[in-house]
């Protein structure tokens, strides 16, 4: 029985009140620094980034690859047959549950750096590649660098290890939904009481909140920009201010409303919305081009997979490595745990195998689709000189590539303001999960108090608006933080590489799939003297 069914005094719990304290603490500390000192603030954080990327980066790059070849393992066994939960038949049918996973992980990011981030490693080659930077032979390379930063290890770190620990330990032990109970198998009851599994917590809800302010952010400035263009009005910060309202208006509402209803709705129509702008793009922008471009693209992400992945400062420019590959690898890890409980909660019912395929596999894929077809959009147009956006990503200016990319597709304004409209739900997507998986993490189970979701969805929201008001720096400032509270997290996250194949194998043993040996007995073909083959059992 899981904690959420237990009794009713705990489902009226507010949160862990050092969970509340030290994240809630960490905003108003952040917000009050920033007014007295901006640039101080900024200058500590930059200068605690650039470290962690230096000294850290290959220790994040190598979490991460070890999480999805070892997750990719456990699917392949007989043991990942077991089921999450311990139920017969999941809770969420199968296209809802898709569709929650793949609007509610990478997805805010995802579609703000979609267009942008393809173009800007075409017009400036990255380290793993030699090809001469805007020309055809450059569109592969930029394709698959892409691919590595949103593809299968970025997945793999926020659904799949520590999602079975975790759904293990909740749904069979009694353990609560809460970061600490990833320490659990190493640290014991210790971990489980008392101050430091606060600590522990808030450290992770701190990175989420930092790595989803920043997107609440961007999004507020990147719609702006874009009704200014297409429309003429004023991109400042009264208008940042009346997204950012709107904007919270629906997470909070998706997020008050919970898993069943807001949050799958809105992941639901964002799916839909998404399908058909990829339809219109294919169809109408350069079809011929995109499928050469994803096939290419594919070949050189695998062929060179290793080289980009374990690419360190000393083999590329460690600006380089501080600014794309460390950076998005340690904002994942930074949303690790918060995720993990996100996909323990929606999977029950579904196998291990369905789990770690649907993120580690399917869902990069369709991210790779959709690169494909924004990114290599926006390739295709710079290298027929319809575009220029070099300017604009050497200064980081991925708002403008979006919207630069948008109107030069076909439909121009109206697909531009589709695509406006696809970002703003996909960051309330990651807005309203993000909030619900912080309240279950104060409250230890997945029925948190509702006026809790909607503080911490305010509360974001509120954050974001502070640090527009104060420049957009201290988005920046803050989004780069996040790279900092990777170190915690990353530690909470590390016992899954082993924790993760033993609860794996727990829940087989527990569901009664099992490993008998057995000797061959097929007249055809016998087995050698005395080998015993193995035999899957499930008495389920």
């Amino acid at each position: 029985m899981s904690c959420s069914e237990s009794d009713g005094t705990e489902e009226r719990r507010l949160g862990d009140p050092v969970v509340l304290v030290l994240s809630a603490g960490f905003i108003v500390l952040f917000v009050i620094a920033s007014f007295i000192n901006m640039e101080g603030v900024a200058g500590i954080i930059g200068s605690g980034f650039a470290w962690t990327a230096r000294v850290l980066g290959s220790y994040f790059q190598l979490l991460l690859l070890f999480t999805f070849f070892i997750a990719m393992g456990l699917a392949i066994s007989p043991a990942s047959s077991a089921r999450i939960g311990d139920l017969d038949t999941p809770e969420i049918s199968t296209f809802k549950w898709l569709s929650m996973i793949m609007a509610t992980l990478l997805a805010g990011g995802g579609v703000f750096f979609a267009a942008g981030e393809p173009v800007y490693h075409f017009v400036v080659s990255p380290p793993a590649f030699d090809t001469a930077a805007g020309t055809a032979e450059a569109v592969s390379g930029a394709l698959a660098q892409s691919f590595m930063h949103w593809g299968f290890l970025a997945w793999a770190v926020l659904g799949t290890l520590s999602s079975v620990v975790l759904a293990h330990a909740h749904y069979d032990k009694g353990q609560p939904l809460q970061p600490r109970t990833l320490l659990y198998p190493v640290m014991g009851e210790r971990i489980m009481k008392g101050w430091f599994g606060g600590v522990v917590d808030a450290c992770c809800v701190i990175a989420v909140v930092a790595g989803t302010v920043g997107p609440i952010g961007f999004l507020a400035t990147q719609v702006s920009y874009g009704l200014h263009v297409l429309f003429g009005l004023p991109d400042g910060f009264s208008t940042q201010i009346g997204i950012l309202f709107f904007l919270a208006c629906i997470y909070v509402t998706s997020a008050i409303t919970g898993v069943h209803k807001g949050i799958q709705i809105l992941s639901r129509f964002n799916v839909f919305l998404a399908l058909g702008i990829a339809a219109a793009i294919f169809i109408f922008g350069p079809t011929l081009f995109l499928t050469n471009a994803l096939t290419q693209g594919l070949g050189e992400y695998i062929s060179s997979f290793f080289a980009m992945a374990t690419m360190t400062a000393e083999t590329a420019p460690a600006w380089w490595m501080q600014w794309w590959t460390v950076f998005f690898f340690a904002w994942f890890i930074g949303y690790g745990p918060l995720m993990a409980i996100f996909v323990a909660r929606i999977s029950r019912g579904r196998t291990i195998r369905e789990m770690f395929v649907a993120v580690a596999v399917m869902a990069p894929i369709a991210t790779t689709v959709w690169f494909t077809l924004l990114g290599g959009s926006g390739i295709y147009y710079q290298l027929i000189g319809v575009i220029d956006l070099t300017e604009a990503l050497n200064n980081f200016q991925f708002h403008v590539a979006t919207l630069t990319v948008a109107q030069a597709l076909p439909g121009g304004t109206f697909m531009a303001l589709a695509i406006l409209v696809l970002t703003t739900i996909f960051v309330a997507t990651t807005g309203d999960s993000m909030s619900y998986a912080i309240s279950v993490v104060g409250a230890g189970h997945d029925q948190p108090n509702k006026f809790v979701r909607a503080f911490w969805g305010i509360a974001m929201a509120l954050m974001a608006g502070l640090l527009l008001f104060m420049g957009a720096g201290q988005i920046s400032a803050l989004q780069q933080f996040i790279v900092i509270t990777a170190i915690p997290v990353s530690l909470v996250l590390l016992p899954s590489l082993w924790t993760g194949p033993k609860a794996v194998y727990a829940m087989a043993k527990e569901q009664g799939v099992t490993f008998v040996k057995r000797r061959m007995i097929d007249d055809n073909f016998p087995s050698p003297q005395g080998e015993d083959t193995l035999e899957i059992e499930n008495r389920t």
